[in-house]
């Protein structure tokens, strides 16, 4: 299974570069994971979706390119949730919208973009969510 690193230095967090149907959502969580903000109150810690540097016709797109659709990217996986996620019953009558580990859509400047070394993390509101999704390399990604 292709992953990502989310921090250079070593020991290093992985995860899923995809979130196949049947494929494992396992991440390997380790001390690195500490140097990340730890979202309060109804945020939601996003890791945005990497689009791969190589298109599916054998094309390898530029940095600017990438730079630029990582910016754009409206796919993320959640992280981490803040202690009063999804709490309110009156907004959230049918409970989270989502958990740790689901891929997730949002709009295009929603949250606060947070880099961190290897990239940038979002931190969203609960109601930012705008829907799960199963694998983040159905959506088409432009900028």
């Amino acid at each position: 299974m292709k992953t990502e690193t989310l921090l250079k230095s070593t020991p290093k967090i992985t995860l899923p570069k995809t979130d196949l149907v049947g494929v494992k959502k396992s991440k390997t969580v380790t001390k690195e994971s500490s140097k990340l903000p730890q979202p309060t109150g109804w945020r939601i810690l996003v890791l945005p979706f990497k689009i791969n540097e190589k298109t599916k016709g054998g094309i390898i797109m530029g940095q600017d390119t990438i730079e630029k659709q990582q910016v754009a990217s409206q796919c993320g996986n959640v992280l981490a949730m803040g202690p009063d996620c999804y709490h309110d019953k009156d907004r959230f009558k049918d409970g989270p919208w989502c958990k740790v580990g689901d891929w997730v859509m949002f709009a295009r400047y929603a949250g606060s973009r947070i880099k961190i070394e290897g990239g940038e993390v979002r931190l969203l509101n609960d109601d930012e969510v705008l829907a799960t999704i199963k694998n983040p390399e159905d959506i088409l990604h432009e900028y």
